[in-house]
């Protein structure tokens, strides 16, 4: 099952076709064995063959058209996130928590040729970056400890953790430079649920160079002005226990 997955998560954006070769290269899988899978996803509805290679079958399309109308952003929600991309210029995630990690479950691009991009239904790691700051504010000191566990700093990072985030609460954002990715930074809002907790963070990210001092204090304003109004409409999202 994760063989397959690991198939499927090889196409992109920027890559809708894979070839046998591709596919062998990056898993590390024999070329009958995987001949053998794309065969199973095939008649599964979840991979087509063209004389291109693989790509995206009507079983994966199904899947996205439940998802889609399942959950989206309100469409005011959207166009405010088009706005904020094209006013700040930078690229703009919503990220919420699923155990360990933080997805993102919306984006809209930044206008510039260099900028930030990570896919809707990623998961990042949460022992940094502005969002985790958010994200973690109300985390418990085991989740905290787990998260730090499994971070390249081992144990002793669950006290930065807890430094980060009291830090983010205190200012009402957070920020980043370099933390994950050497080179990218990020400035992050919090959404507050109806019981008063972070549901989900509102974030600019894109190259450390454009994110100076004025910049920052510049994209944290916006972003909590919108993440406020986010929060006054209700804000739910698809791992929202509460709803």
């Amino acid at each position: 099952m994760q063989r397959a997955l690991d198939i499927l998560g090889l196409l992109t954006e920027d890559r809708p076709t894979i070839s046998v070769r591709e596919i062998v290269d990056a898993t590390g899988l024999a070329k009958t064995t995987v001949l053998r899978m794309l065969s199973t996803l095939e008649q599964s509805g979840l991979l087509w063959a063209t004389p291109n290679g693989y790509m995206a079958g009507p079983g994966l399309w199904r899947w996205a058209h439940l998802v889609q109308r399942s959950w989206e952003l309100p469409p005011d929600t959207q166009r405010s996130m088009r706005e904020l991309a094209t006013r700040q210029r930078e690229t703009v995630n919503v990220y919420v928590v699923r155990d360990m990690y933080r997805v993102c479950i919306a984006q809209q691009e930044g206008p510039q040729p260099l900028r930030h991009v990570v896919h809707v239904g990623d998961e990042l790691p949460m022992w940094a970056g502005a969002s985790s700051k958010i994200l973690l504010r109300d985390a418990s000191p085991a989740l905290l400890d787990r998260i730090a566990r499994s971070s390249p700093y081992g144990p002793k990072h669950a006290k930065r953790l807890r430094e980060w985030i009291d830090e983010a609460a205190a200012k009402g954002y957070a920020e980043s430079h370099g933390e994950r990715e050497e080179g990218l930074s990020a400035v992050a809002a919090p959404i507050i649920g109806g019981s008063g907790r972070v549901i989900a963070a509102l974030g600019l990210s894109g190259p450390t160079v454009r994110f100076t001092e004025t910049r920052v204090a510049e994209f944290a304003a916006d972003l909590m002005q919108m993440a406020r109004r986010m929060s006054e409409r209700g804000f739910t999202h698809p791992f929202d226990a509460a709803g």
